[in-house]
């Protein structure tokens, strides 16, 4: 049976169609889903996607936290569903508290567009299996609450479990501490990061690089074995 990935839309979601995307071109099978909506659909996984949820109002994700659909998201993570939180996604996540932390406007106070390099800390969470501890991507980087940021306790606990999952490389775009790019909870099912991988799945669209796709393929190959 193919999987079924969920892609959630909220007012002001701007990636969620490449993330759909993505997750077709992983193998698996896209599933819209609707912010007031708590019916998941029986998907396997979910992405929450970038963009500027009701207009970053507040906090960036502090209004989406409170989304119905995110009641079931947050139920069914705590029972071990995979969660991909890209950008505004990863914003959401830590105002859930399915992800400590939080995240701050960056420290140049500009919006950063480009191509970023990062470091794979941690190739043992759900999204991150078809990577190797270590290795180097580059994936895009679209922001301007990009600036993660932790008490000293949080991060030195996040240091010491493995949970830091990805650490920018050849310079801090954002000021984020540590050089946190992404992070994951405990049991390694819920992940986020401020890059998005799916603007990096197709050699002749967008950057020319496919350093994004092993998010798609990891959680594919996750839960097909599962």
């Amino acid at each position: 049976m193919t999987a079924r990935i969920g892609v959630v839309t909220f007012p002001g979601s701007l990636d969620d169609r490449d993330a759909l995307r993505a997750v077709r071109l992983a193998g698996a099978e896209p599933v819209p889903l609707w912010h007031r909506d708590r019916n998941l659909q029986q998907v396997d996984a979910v992405v929450l996607p970038g963009g500027f949820s009701y207009g970053d109002y507040l906090r960036a994700g502090a209004i989406s936290r409170f989304a119905p659909v995110m009641d079931t998201v947050i139920e069914q993570a705590g029972a071990g569903m995979p969660v991909l939180g890209i950008c505004n996604g990863f914003q959401v996540l830590t105002e859930t508290h399915l992800l400590p932390g939080a995240m701050l406007r960056n420290n140049h106070l500009h919006f950063i567009c480009r191509d970023q390099k990062l470091r794979v800390e941690n190739a043992g969470t759900a999204w991150t299996a078809d990577y190797a501890a270590g290795q180097d991507i580059r994936i895009p980087l679209k922001n301007i609450d990009g600036r993660y940021t932790a008490d000293e306790r949080t991060l030195d606990e996040l240091e010491a479990t493995g949970r830091v999952v990805f650490r920018y490389l050849d310079g801090n775009p954002n000021g984020s501490l540590r050089d946190i790019a992404g992070i994951a909870n405990e049991a390694g099912n819920v992940v986020g990061l401020m890059p998005h991988p799916e603007h990096a799945v197709e050699a002749l669209v967008g950057t020319g690089r496919t350093d994004g796709l092993g998010f798609f393929t990891s959680i594919l190959k996750r839960l097909i074995t599962a």
